[in-house]
């Protein structure tokens, strides 16, 4: 049964929302990476083996990036409905449309069977992935922050990318004993096992989420949402839509310790596919302990501080990175990837969900994090394609890959600089002009100032 206030709005269950982000974003990132690991280690032989060896990777990580680019229209049209018909309802759908895509692409034939049709195939389930995953985040924060006491925003908001990243951790493992298999094993039936078991995953979390309630900020702002979000966003709310998107840029750092160092080091300097696995399991296990506590000390002092320093380490850190990947040593590699991913730019991943959220007024949050969100996500999903395409020769190669890493992450600094802190502004308050009271944390939702 359905704890409801005095005024019979749904009661706040900022822990059930936590755990229900988790989960949901558990399972849309596990989904979304398992593709891109599959991308660097197997798509090049199973949906593109008529093409060289080096065109093959770059068609497979373009396949990858494609995802990036359905995801602003899906945020648009999620972010619409999460808007106006809430919030719960939307990201049950984004976890079962992520589901079935995903377990879907582990049944296609591959090229040898069906010729061109099977990349086709590929591609559009990779497509209906990145639907998913346009509005799954988004909305995984809204609903955390408007579920969230006002002094835990940040620490409950963390634990939608800790889902993320756990997402990413349990799509690993799943990777490591299937890396393992022979090369005909991997490429007939091994590649699919992570793909199916998603469908386990899904169910789970799918009975945790459709049981939350929606979240009574939304319920108490619905009455006066416009018919259409996205004019009052983009008329009344495009900075912070512009510095969403400049801020999301940070996300290159992730898609280069999950795609493109995995390839860059297994085919580059021979480091085993099974250690890369391990590196990358034991760096996304760390980050489920320092994001929370990244959280914890957002809620104390401020999301600026925190995000701004993380944006500026990874600038500063991306140009050891990629020099230590190029040792081809797993216990140099290891250290580097556990304080570069794991502290540095966990600390800028775990405090953009309640940061991003707390920009925008209830009315437009769904669609401002969503749009700019997706906008910004877009640079990172093609990273490995650029990355390939601008990678020199030798063990230099990689600067031109750190200098462009390093500028997204300073731009994301830089607009992080431009917002206005928020970890003491009241949770109705969030986005509106500045009152009296805008300062001051409440602890129940008073009434909403007009935007």
């Amino acid at each position: 049964m359905t704890t409801t206030t005095t005024e019979g709005r749904p009661a706040s269950q900022p822990r059930k929302a936590a755990l229900a982000s988790f989960m949901g974003s558990l399972v849309e990132y596990y989904d979304f990476f398992i593709f891109g690991t599959a991308s660097a280690l197997v798509f090049n032989k199973v949906f593109f083996p008529e093409i060289s060896s080096g065109a093959g990777t770059l068609a497979a990580f373009a396949t990858f990036g494609v995802a990036y680019v359905a995801r602003p229209f899906g945020a648009v049209v999620l972010g619409h409905y999460g808007d106006r018909i809430g919030r719960q309802r939307v990201l049950v759908f984004t976890l079962v449309l992520m589901g079935v895509s995903t377990f879907l692409i582990g049944c296609l034939p591959d090229y040898a069977t069906i010729g061109i049709a099977a990349p086709i195939a590929l591609v559009a389930l990779r497509l209906l992935q990145g639907l998913s995953a346009s509005g799954e985040q988004s909305g995984a924060s809204s609903l955390t922050v408007e579920h969230s006491e006002d002094t835990k925003r940040a620490f409950y908001a963390s634990w939608t990318l800790n889902g993320t990243q756990a997402g990413l951790l349990v799509g690993t493992l799943a990777f490591i004993p299937v890396a393992a298999l022979p090369e005909d094993d991997l490429l007939s039936w091994g590649w699919r096992v992570p793909f199916w078991f998603s469908a386990v995953v899904m169910i789970v979390a799918y009975l945790i989420r459709r049981s939350l309630p929606e979240t009574p900020v939304f319920e108490q702002v619905k009455d006066t949402v416009s018919d259409v979000p996205l004019v009052v966003l983009i008329r009344h709310h495009w900075r912070s839509l512009v510095r969403v998107i400049l801020c999301a840029t940070v996300s290159v750092m992730s898609t280069l310790f999950s795609t493109f160092a995995l390839k860059y080091a297994t085919s580059d300097f021979e480091v085993s596919k099974s250690s890369m696995l391990l590196v990358s399991v034991l760096a996304n296990l760390t980050m489920l302990f320092t994001q929370p506590l990244w959280g914890m000390a957002a809620d104390r002092i401020g999301r600026k501080p925190i995000f701004i320093g993380g944006a500026v380490g990874c600038a500063v850190l991306a140009f050891p990175y990629l020099a230590i990947i190029t040792t081809g040593s797993f216990w140099a590699i290891l250290p580097a990837t556990l304080v570069i991913q794991s502290v540095v730019y966990a600390a800028a991943n775990a405090i953009w969900p309640s940061f991003y959220a707390e920009m925008f007024p209830a009315r437009v949050r769904y669609s401002g994090v969503a749009i700019g969100t997706q906008l910004g996500f877009m640079i990172s999903g093609f990273l490995p394609l650029i990355a390939s395409a601008i990678l020199g020769d030798g063990t230099l190669g990689w600067i031109p890959i750190a200098i462009v890493v390093a500028a997204f992450s300073l731009a994301a600094a830089l607009a992080a600089g431009t917002a206005r802190e928020t970890h003491r502004t009241g949770t109705m308050d969030l986005g509106e002009k500045r009152s009296a009271t805008a300062s001051a944390p409440t602890t129940t939702p008073m009434t909403t100032v007009p935007a």
